[in-house]
């Protein structure tokens, strides 16, 4: 089992809002106090944060599903709900999320870097904050809101300045641990470096990281061997070392076809063709492999590239190799831009933006838009005053217009979210343009007037009746 792990699919789920609270308060000697129902709380966000003690994705392989807490709900005397507690997961400096398709959603450099991967659901209002003038003690309150769920794909680019690319057994890991404190494992055989291993190096006034990558071969770049699981951690190198093995013994191989044969891999691959290049001779401390780096230095030179020969083993050319990497870092340090200060952007919506759409599907009228398909979730529909409540909500929006507009009549299934019901329009002039033939809901006034109206009405009646003087007349009542 390998403690090393550079790419895990995560399954997170923010926390779910707290519902409202319907609740009249209750008093001795206040027998008309009010509505005090709280509002909930909202959920718990998910986020990803860069943190430079983590170095590796292997938490998330054991523990791929994680959750943030839920909002509480809320209580009477105005009590709201609390807010869900907020899940920080840590991940290591150079982490692409994705989604399962292969969309890039953000790329966390930086120690601090942050993401909310996964919203929080909002809390559900209570029936004290629903109250107004004309509505003075709701009998009903919002449901909260469910939280995000989302499935992010997580890959880890190593944050390496230097990147040793070269055939198995090359002596890629020897060379980390003589530059370096790190101890990567060694062995005489191929393909002893399994996961990639970063070490940090000083020369002189300046550190720089440098890594290997298990070793190439041909056909890496298509899958062959492991070099496609680990070629990603050198695309943030800003210099390629190719390290050769000088003393190997296999036929057909030599420092020119092998630099010949990485080369095509990492063109294969795609996006390193303008990084600096260093040829490394490794392993002449043995003498005919230090006969054979003498042998091939001219040929090299058609790459122009420099060219050291160095024996980790002996630990014989590093100090020069080590001042060679650090001048090429340092160079690619001054030719990046400075960082731009961050800028925050405010993208209103237009004063012509609805907010919504109306689309037909077959039979079903669909209404699509943040705010309408929020009021749906947010409705509980087995109180028929909070049904109410979202009509005139809707209306005020113009959704009713918007679907008669596209040419839904009365009856019309209507699907708004998850809810899909039969459109019976509140709005008279709506519902004029969408009754039968002959017919206008306007003229039917008696119906819709309510209890305050009617009482109104009643009391004009009157005082005309008294106004006239009429005695014997009969009275309006």
């Amino acid at each position: 089992m390998h403690s090393f792990v550079d790419r895990v699919v995560l399954h997170v789920r923010a926390g779910d809002g707290g519902h409202g609270c319907t609740s009249v308060h209750r008093e001795k000697f206040k027998p008309f106090g009010g509505p005090d129902g709280g509002n909930g709380g909202h959920g718990g966000d998910v986020v990803l944060e860069v943190d430079q003690n983590v170095h590796t994705l292997l938490d998330f392989h054991y523990r791929p599903h994680a959750k943030a807490g839920n909002g509480k709900g809320g209580q009477g005397s105005h009590k709201n709900g609390a807010t869900g507690q907020t899940l920080v997961l840590k991940v290591p400096n150079g982490t692409v999320v994705q989604t399962r398709d292969g969309e890039r959603i953000a790329d966390l450099v930086g120690v601090g870097t942050s993401l909310v991967l996964a919203r929080g659901g909002r809390g559900g209002r209570g029936n004290a904050a629903l109250a107004n003038a004309a509505r003075k003690a709701p009998g009903f309150s919002e449901l909260g809101e469910e939280g995000d769920t989302i499935e992010a794909v997580l890959e880890l680019k190593s944050m390496a300045d230097v990147g040793l690319v070269g055939f198995p057994s090359a002596g890629k890991s020897s060379l980390i641990a003589a530059m370096s404190a790190a101890r990567p494992k060694i062995a005489d055989y191929p393909f002893t470096t399994l996961v990639p291993n970063l070490g940090v190096v000083s020369a002189g006034d300046i550190a720089y990281t440098i890594a290997d990558v298990p070793g190439l071969i041909p056909g890496a770049a298509s899958g062959k061997g492991l070099g496609l699981d680990f070629l990603r951690h050198i695309e943030r190198c800003a210099v390629l070392a190719h390290i050769v093995d000088c003393a190997t013994l296999e036929p057909g191989r030599d420092p020119g076809s092998d630099i010949d044969a990485i080369e095509y891999e990492l063109e294969q691959y795609g996006g390193l063709s303008d990084r600096p290049r260093i040829i490394v001779l490794n392993k002449v401390d043995v003498p005919e492999a230090k006969d054979l780096a003498d042998l091939v230095a001219g040929d090299l030179a058609k790459y122009g590239w420099p060219v050291y020969r160095v024996s980790a083993a002996a630990r014989q050319g590093l100090p020069a190799l080590s001042y060679a990497f650090a001048e090429l870092v340092e160079e690619h340090r001054r030719s990046q831009p400075p960082p731009e200060p961050t800028r925050i952007v405010l993208r209103p919506p237009s004063v012509d933006d609805s907010g919504f759409t109306v689309v037909q599907d077959d039979d079903v009228f669909v209404v699509e838009g943040h705010k309408p398909e929020r009021w749906v979730r947010q409705t509980n529909f087995s109180n028929d005053e909070a049904v109410g409540y979202l009509a005139d909500r809707l209306a005020r929006l113009g959704v009713e217009k918007a679907l008669a507009r596209a040419g839904a009549q009365t009856g019309a299934l209507v699907r708004i979210g998850a809810q899909e019901f039969e459109w019976e329009p509140t709005d008279p002039d709506v519902a004029a343009m969408t009754g039968p033939r002959g017919t206008d809901a306007r003229l039917d006034r008696s119906e819709r007037l309510s209890a305050s109206e009617r009482l109104e009405a009643r009391k004009a009646r009157r005082r005309a009746f008294e106004d006239s003087g009429a005695e014997n007349a009969e009275s309006p009542e």
